[in-house]
């Protein structure tokens, strides 16, 4: 177990009350050996298109005067065959009944994030999660992931998921990627199209990953991985 893969999660429209019935979890993986050159390629192509190396590069910073340079981040993920991405869409969190199935909404979050990645972590490997920032509760809810997810697969020493850190995505280019990502699926799931720049990177997603993002894609689909859910597929 020498390989260490380091996965880097967000999340949209995760909270219970917020309005939005689409959330959108994912992660963006890679092997660790690899996270510094990911890192300096990503700050080069900011460099490109005269973008300062410490813009945070977000789904909602996505525009028309920036489509060239959000389509040469998601050409860059498509090109490289170190980096790879899942997601896991709820196309309506509204319909949710919890009380059925004598559970909160964080405990469901919990399930979903468990969904999401038991097919990203190797149990031939360490596995390094690593997640946003999102509110004052981020520490507690990572603990609670990292006693789900090893509790799982039987690993009570965490040698096969090592750690669960929170970070700052500013700080850290691949976690910029997974947000464009997940930005990407949530937009057009949630049937939005009032942003040419928007519509026009998720154009190029769909090209290069030849998935209309509505829909689960195979199981095993290692670069663009779709996982479309349902309560009664889970239930």
């Amino acid at each position: 177990m020498d390989q260490i893969i380091n996965i880097y999660c967000d999340e949209s429209c995760h909270l219970e009350n917020d309005g939005n019935k689409v959330m959108v979890l994912g992660a963006v993986w890679c092997p660790f050996e690899k996270k510094d050159e990911i890192f300096k390629r990503i700050r080069e192509i900011k460099k490109v298109h005269n973008i300062s190396p410490f813009f945070e590069a977000k789904w909602i910073k996505v525009s028309e005067g920036k489509v060239d340079f959000y389509n040469a981040l998601i050409d860059y993920f498509f090109d490289n065959q170190d980096l790879h991405f899942r997601t896991l869409v709820i196309p309506d969190k509204s319909i949710l009944k919890h009380d059925e199935f004598k559970q909160d909404h964080d405990t469901w979050y919990y399930k979903m994030y468990f969904n999401m990645l038991k097919v990203v972590i190797d149990p031939h490997r360490k596995n390094r999660i690593f997640m946003d920032i999102k509110d004052t509760r981020s520490s507690d809810k990572m603990k609670k992931l990292h006693e789900v997810l090893c509790n799982d697969r039987y690993d009570f020493n965490k040698d096969i998921i090592e750690i669960i850190q929170t970070v700052r995505s500013h700080e850290i280019e691949i976690m910029q990627l997974t947000d464009l990502l997940i930005g990407a699926v949530s937009y057009i799931n949630r049937g939005l199209n009032g942003s040419k720049g928007k519509l026009e990177v998720i154009e190029n997603i769909k090209r290069k990953s030849k998935y209309s993002l509505r829909l689960s894609t195979y199981l095993k689909e290692s670069k663009f991985n779709i996982f479309v859910w349902h309560p009664r597929e889970t239930f």
